[in-house]
């Protein structure tokens, strides 16, 4: 049983969420605002948080962000009422892992909260050692971590994914399709071009950590690689 966190300042869609999750047997906790959101975040251990975008005090694209901010990785789900492509961009952009507009199917955003649940109870067994290392990069299937030059970078589920797909295919090109399989391996509501969108977070991860880091390659019209260490342009 998942235990999910429910952020929406509307109480009558808070209570008919709250019951369509209990009825597919999970344990869930709310909150009326993005603020008291973190608050159990950091009292509870949650599996996944669903949060809506326009609340008041904290709303939820700064509730994501205070959350990876603070390095949490737990999978999140925006609602909002905006069906706008600056609106998701600007939540994935910001670390949320799925996005959903309002009215929303019940179905299908369980469906997207069980996909969330599987691949992350999941990432640990692609094989039988959880913490593999490529040359400066170590990463941690079973503590969702990755480290470069031994330095810890935060990163959300779809963010690890990213990197685990390039990394365990060192120079071969992968199509924007074939990461956003690889990535989240089900039918997705999200438009590949949001692979942009991640390669440039995880850019400027890695290069906080390391100014000259240079080991992701835009391939023109085909897609991207991950070049091995010693391997020029």
């Amino acid at each position: 049983m998942a235990t999910l966190l429910l952020v929406d300042d509307d109480r009558n869609l808070l209570e008919l969420l709250s019951m369509a999750c209990e009825d597919a047997g999970h344990r869930i906790l709310t909150a009326g605002d993005g603020r008291s959101g973190l608050e159990v975040v950091k009292r509870e251990a949650v599996d996944l948080v669903i949060a809506d975008v326009n609340m008041p005090i904290v709303d939820g694209f700064t509730l994501v962000r205070r959350l990876r901010e603070a390095g949490a990785a737990v999978p999140v789900i925006l609602l909002t009422a905006r069906d706008h492509e600056v609106d998701e961009a600007l939540g994935l952009e910001l670390g949320a892992d799925d996005y959903v507009a309002k009215p929303y199917n019940t179905r299908l955003l369980l469906a997207r909260v069980a996909a969330l649940l599987r691949r992350d109870q999941l990432r640990g067994r692609n094989d039988g050692t959880p913490r593999l290392q490529h040359g400066h990069l170590t990463w941690d299937t079973e503590r969702l971590e990755v480290r470069w030059r031994d330095q810890l970078l935060p990163m959300t589920v779809s963010e690890f994914r990213l990197v685990e797909a390039l990394v365990r295919r060192p120079g071969v090109v992968l199509s924007r399709e074939k990461l956003m399989d690889l990535v989240r391996g089900d039918d997705s509501v999200v438009g590949e071009r949001i692979i942009d969108t991640w390669v440039r977070r995880l850019r400027r991860k890695f290069e906080g950590a390391d100014a000259s880091f240079d080991r992701i390659d835009t391939v023109v019209g085909a897609g991207y690689r991950w070049r091995s260490d010693g391997e020029t342009r």
